[in-house]
């Protein structure tokens, strides 16, 4: 399947986001049934995702890599069952957090994470794995109470955690952040790096949400902390969102234009959150790419896709791709 752009001057076919994807329905309602949910668990047709610390177990294939989905019966003793959904042949999937995978598994399985195999996943599994992982990271570090600090227990399959003293009710965090493409007046991008990336490694422009602020006013809080250019707010525009669980995102992706008063696209980085930034020309970062000057955000980020819509297609191969 694929989806036409709504950016405006840049219409091209592309796919649904690396880690937006999605083959099973989350069947909330049954999330509070303990009868279903004990009677699904033991289904012999249900299907159960081992994780541990964000990895589980794939097997890589010539089509990509695909999860390991156990039966219930040959999962590993203990850890904590989160229900994922029921794909549309009425399988149930649960995932079961580990403190740590099994030693190895028959087969050519091995260890991996969203940022290795993440794009590489069909859309049930990248689904499965995402929902799986963004809910063990919320868990492993939720383990007490914030309002009177006693241990707290999963409840709702997963979906929640239940103080054992004041039974106050704890839910899954999700931080909002923005991404942005800002383009000038000369329609160039601008791009940042960090100094930990590898050397010509360029993105684009992200920041969390502050408490209070709307998504417009973070776009261009962020752009001027991070790079000392200043945002039309009136031009910033919605493009798409994507999960983020590491560990806790949601990345909401925007276009926005530099303002045109005088000054407004000179650069300054904060020399914290950003090393170095630029304004690219589609000629530039063509020509930075094929050299291997520059080298593009990674496939499985909404950052790559900011770029490829503001690019007009797909980008060209780096030399150090």
């Amino acid at each position: 399947m694929t989806v036409q752009s709504e950016n405006p001057g840049s219409r091209i076919d592309r796919p649904p986001l690396a880690l937006s994807r999605a083959g099973v329905d989350r069947a909330a309602e049954h999330r509070l049934d303990e009868p279903w949910l004990a009677a699904a668990w033991s289904h012999p047709d249900t299907r159960v995702l081992a994780v541990a610390e964000g990895q589980a177990f794939v097997v890589d294939t010539e089509q990509g890599s695909e999860l390991v989905l156990l039966a219930s019966f040959e999962t590993p003793e203990g850890g904590e069952r989160y229900f994922l959904g029921t794909g549309e042949d009425g399988v149930a999937y649960f995932a079961l957090a580990l403190a740590s995978l099994p030693g190895r598994l028959d087969g050519e399985a091995r260890p991996a994470g969203l940022r290795e195999v993440g794009a590489t996943l069909r859309d049930r599994d990248a689904g499965l794995l995402v929902h799986a992982v963004a809910l063990e990271n919320w868990h492993r570090s939720h383990r007490f109470c914030s309002r009177c600090g006693h241990p707290t227990v999963p409840a709702a399959a997963g979906h929640v955690r239940r103080c054992t003293s004041c039974a106050h009710e704890h839910y899954p965090r999700t931080d909002a952040a923005v991404i942005m493409m800002v383009t000038d007046e000369q329609d160039r991008a601008l791009l940042g790096r960090q100094a930990l990336w590898p050397e010509g490694r360029y993105s684009t422009l992200a920041g969390f949400v502050e408490p209070g602020e709307s998504l417009e006013q973070a776009v261009a809080r962020e752009v001027a902390e991070e790079a000392g250019v200043l945002v039309d707010l009136a031009t910033v525009a919605y493009v798409a969102s994507q999960p983020w669980p590491f560990p806790s995102s949601l990345m909401l992706g925007f276009t926005a234009r530099a303002d045109r008063r005088a000054g407004a696209t000179d650069i300054t980085v904060d020399g914290e959150e950003l090393s170095e930034a630029r304004w690219f020309s589609r000629e530039e970062l063509k020509a930075g790419m094929e050299s291997g000057e520059v080298l593009p955000p990674s496939g499985i980020s909404i950052a790559r896709r900011l770029v490829e819509l503001w690019y007009g297609g797909p980008l060209p191969e780096s030399a150090r791709w």
